[in-house]
């Protein structure tokens, strides 16, 4: 049966207002009592179906049709009954549609049912709350290039605004997983090559988001972003070394430091096991090592993986008991949807012995454990009035955050003879098909969001006092190169040209729908050159005689060398917020100074990666390396490799500023240490410029001697830190002395004693002094 929406809550409103009270509070209903007090009694009280519903995922449009809105009222109890845990919401409606139909469930669940235990109400919000016209941030390969986690924490204090007001209480997010296999379609939506970077930025993002009382949901755990030949969803090769040396250190400071309330496993295997069945990860590490006492998830249609991708179990039809069998026992407490609802056997399981009641009981109780944390049954809907909409979405205050970040994400990688910053009243061309005509957003945006914001040529023409021109160039998708000869007059004409090129990815319904994209989730590269006529007009428009600046836009790094060397000037804005124009004409004329760092390393070509710079000792061979001269083709022969460099072009933390800065005086508050002591490593930092600037003081350290194999040198503490022109600021960093530990030939943590180098520098290559500090 369907009915009007609004007249079914006003109806069940005034039919609830009018029942009788119930004199008698259960234990589990009164917010002083302990949260394991409550949990035990709610869970004394449930029934088989009751446990399986809290395990289960809904979905909004079980019960809302979301074409007109109307009510299915027979798709609310049965969702209600049977998928009552928790439903997603993630879909481009209008906000009343959506606050509506969440607040029916939610009243429904809390009324209209035996126990009234509250759903998680769930969308996506890496870098922006998924509904239409909610403030788009820029994505978070970008975040991290701002290296400020404050300003991160902002951006999730406001995207939890943002949710909460419609009603949602779960963000699927931050991803913990790294950016180290760089064909791979989701480098856009990680904070980048390193785990101590990650590990800082996905910790201010779950501070944040909860902070706003909207539950975090940290994915995809774990190791995931590493797949074979890049492919989405393929296995993930490594040893138990590895993972925790690399892999889980960014999970655990999301996870455990940060309180994240739950936790999304991953599609891949690891070491031959799928992670939504690994009970080593998700039981002995998560729960046992860490102490986690929260709930995890699948993710969507990850549990129908075991039979149908690892051929752990029969298909067709799917062995629904066997996957329960792998993925509940082993940790995984909570099934998404988008497969075939196998946790929906949970009750024939236990009824006929195939699965242990005490189980169930683990999983249920992991999930209200989260629940009553959260405060969900003391505020199962957190909505705001619908004229308190425009004061918590999308407000100015939000929107210049957005500007914000974005304009410290943007990295200055080339600025030959000092072309940048632009006059304000210079002629500017600007071209490509990435400059204008739709917005170049990341996935994980709603339907057809690319027609809203500031594009590039937008935020040009509103900072200019100039004559600014525009032509296309060419098509993105396309190797048609009819469109440029209006390229080449237009930057002829003009003092300068600006060219925008790079990738592109799709929002998240036209992403699943087959049009074609060069990065996203399930959108994987053999080549990190420019697709189609790009490469080619940019060399044209350099060839036109003009100062040429050419910005990548993009989900991941582009590898065209010989663009580094032929433009006048160089900039990487990762896939950009709303006001991702504005931002960009800040940083070319000098509103902004760029403080962006690079949170992943850029290869010469695709066939040097990896290229991230932690690399194992042993690693990257002797510098022997050849090259092709990029103006007359001539070569230069070496071995490792032949042609080419095993080095990157740009290192991870790489980034140029207008300022320059000098660094002195590099000393740690002491010398020697124990595990369990901070150190503090501390530099002055001269302005030389005549410009104010922020300079992002790195801290690396080298274990000298060890006992296994290590990486060469990690990060482990940074400081983005302003300096005026002319002046110098004294920078203190903190080390834990706990943190420079390895993982010995026992598979024990531990720190060894002796010389550690520590590097302070600009970048991972680019170090500026070192101290040594011996571990006793």
């Amino acid at each position: 049966m369907r009915f009007s929406i609004s007249l079914y809550i006003a109806a069940f409103t005034a039919a609830v207002l009018a029942s009788p009270g119930n004199d008698s509070t259960p234990l589990y209903k009164d917010p002083t009592a302990p949260v394991e007090d409550r949990v035990s009694d709610l869970l004394s009280r449930m029934t088989i179906e009751d446990k399986t519903a809290q395990l289960v995922q809904g979905d909004l449009r079980n019960w809302i049709d979301t074409t007109d809105g109307s009510l299915n009222e027979t798709g609310l109890e049965w969702s209600m009954r049977s998928r009552a845990g928790s439903f997603y919401v993630g879909i481009a409606i209008p906000w009343k549609m959506l606050a509506d139909g969440v607040k029916l469930g939610q009243e429904y669940l809390m009324q209209n049912t035996t126990l009234g235990i509250p759903a998680w109400v769930q969308s996506e919000g890496i870098h922006g709350f998924l509904i239409p016209n909610a403030t788009i941030f820029n994505s978070p390969i970008a975040h991290a290039c701002s290296f400020n986690p404050g300003l991160v924490e902002k951006m999730a204090k406001a995207i939890a605004q943002e949710a909460r007001a419609l009603g949602v209480n779960q963000i699927f997010g931050p991803l913990a997983d790294l950016a180290r296999e760089l064909r791979f379609g989701r480098v856009e939506e990680t904070f980048g090559e390193d785990s101590y970077l990650t590990g800082e930025l996905a910790y201010a993002y779950v501070k944040g988001l909860q902070s706003g009382n909207v539950s975090s949901m940290v994915k995809h755990f774990a190791a995931f972003a590493t797949p074979e030949q890049g492919i989405n969803c393929a296995p993930v090769h490594g040893g138990e070394r590895e993972l925790r040396t690399t892999y889980l250190p960014s999970f655990k400071r999301a996870i455990i430091d940060a309180g994240a309330l739950s936790v999304m496993s991953a599609y891949h295997s690891y070491d031959g096991i799928p992670a939504v069945a690994d009970k080593h990860t998700l039981t002995d590490i998560l729960r046992g090592e860490w102490g986690y006492k929260y709930f995890v998830m699948s993710d969507a249609g990850a549990t129908d993986r075991l039979c149908n991708d690892f051929k752990m179990c029969k298909t067709n039809p799917i062995d629904s008991e066997a996957v329960v069998s792998y993925a509940l026992p082993a940790g995984n407490d909570v099934e998404m949807g988008g497969g075939s609802f196998n946790f929906e056997k949970i009750p024939d399981m236990v009824e006929s012995g195939k699965l242990p009641i005490d189980v169930v009981d683990e999983a249920v109780s992991r999930q209200l454990r989260a629940k009553f944390e959260a405060g969900l049954f003391e505020n199962p809907f957190p909505g705001a009035p619908e004229d308190e909409w425009p004061d918590r979405i999308n407000t100015p205050e939000i929107v210049e955050l957005a500007r914000q970040l974005d304009a410290e994400s943007i990295v200055l990688l080339e600025n030959h003879d000092d072309v940048l910053p632009l006059k304000k009243d210079a002629n500017i061309a600007v071209i490509g098909p990435m400059a204008h005509g739709y917005m170049n957003y990341g996935d994980y945006v709603p339907y057809k969001s690319q027609y809203r914001g500031v594009t590039p040529l937008d935020g040009i023409r509103a900072a200019s006092s100039g004559t600014v021109t525009y032509a296309q160039g060419c098509e993105r998708w396309s190797s048609d190169r009819s469109g440029f000869d209006e390229a080449v007059s237009t930057a002829a004409a003009a003092d300068v040209a600006v060219v925008v090129v790079g990738t592109w990815t799709r929002d998240q319904d036209e992403l699943w729908a087959g049009l074609n994209a060069t990065t996203g989730e399930h959108v994987d590269i053999s080549d990190l050159s420019l697709v189609g006529a790009m490469g080619d007009l940019v060399r044209a428009v350099i060839d036109a005689g003009r100062p040429t600046v050419v910005v990548y836009s993009s989900g991941k790094p582009v590898a065209e060398p010989w663009i580094s060397d032929a433009a006048s000037a160089l900039v990487q804005q990762f896939y950009p917020s709303e006001q991702g124009g504005a931002a960009l004409a800040d940083v070319l004329f000098g509103d902004a100074n760029p403080s962006g760092r690079l949170s992943v390393s850029f290869p010469y070509a695709v066939g040097t990666t990896p290229v991230y710079y932690d690399y194992l000792n042993s690693a990257r061979g002797t510098p022997d390396s050849g090259s092709v001269d990029p103006v007359d083709g001539s070569m230069t022969f070496g071995h490792s490799y032949v042609l080419q460099s095993p080095m990157p072009l740009y290192e991870f933390g790489y980034g140029k500023s207008y300022s320059a800065f000098a660094y002195s005086n590099a000393r740690l508050s002491r010398s020697t240490a124990s595990a369990g002591d901070t150190v503090t490593a501390t530099v002055d930092v001269a302005n030389t410029s005549g410009r104010d600037g922020a300079e992002v003081v790195q801290v690396y350290v080298q274990d000298v001697v060890a006992s296994v194999n290590v990486p060469n040198r990690q990060l482990r503490g940074f400081a983005k830190t302003l300096v005026r022109a002319g002046e110098t600021a004294t920078v203190d960093i903190d080390l834990r002395v706990d943190d420079l530990g390895l993982w010995d030939v026992a598979m024990k943590y531990v720190v060894e004693p002796g010389d550690f180098i520590v590097h302070i520098g600009s970048s991972s290559r680019d170090i500026r002094a070192n101290v040594t500090l011996t571990v006793v």
